[in-house]
């Protein structure tokens, strides 16, 4: 049975964890028609368009 020869420090374990927990920011891109931030290849939430075409129709 494989035992460890000798103790594992908190600094380089938690080293080794930390790198694993880090979250990426959300990729965030304007939209063509109204300039509002909007996830990528996605239908924009405030005017409804996507790629310069109009996807869903949305009510002023």
């Amino acid at each position: 049975m494989a035992v460890p020869k000798r103790k594992v420090s908190k600094a380089r374990r938690d080293k080794r964890r930390s790198a694993v927990w880090k979250l990426n920011a959300p990729a965030l891109c304007k939209c063509s028609n109204c300039g509002e931030l909007t996830s990528p290849h996605r239908v924009c939430k405030n005017c409804g368009y996507y790629k310069g075409v109009e996807v869903i129709k949305k009510e002023a």
